[in-house]
């Protein structure tokens, strides 16, 4: 959101500020959602270079097309533990895994 519209926000009363302001997160709780959401968008990224639908990429991880949908949009059910599995289901490695988390 750029400066301006911060400002006019402001001046009409309303409070601007973090997501994890707003959901009074701790600084863990955010670098765990930070990760799940990092993990979430490489694992889409990884099932499309691979070329492969959610369908496919469900059934090598042995799981329901639904279950991976949600995975790939990291919902608040999906533990970091599944995202990391259907992760490595693609082919992913240690080293790639690293550099997802590294980054968020």
């Amino acid at each position: 959101m750029d400066k301006q519209k911060k400002e006019r926000l402001k001046k009409k009363g309303w409070k601007v500020g973090d997501v994890d302001e707003f959901l009074s997160l701790s600084p863990a709780e955010m670098a765990i959602v930070e990760m799940k959401v990092a993990l979430a968008k490489a694992l889409v990224d990884k099932r499309k270079k691979c070329g492969i639908t959610q369908v496919s990429a469900a059934t090598l991880a042995k799981t329901s097309q639904s279950r991976y949908a949600k995975v790939e949009h990291a919902e608040t059910s999906v533990s970091l533990e599944l995202l990391i599995k259907m992760f490595f289901a693609l082919g992913a490695n240690k080293k790639e895994l690293l550099k997802v988390l590294s980054v968020a």
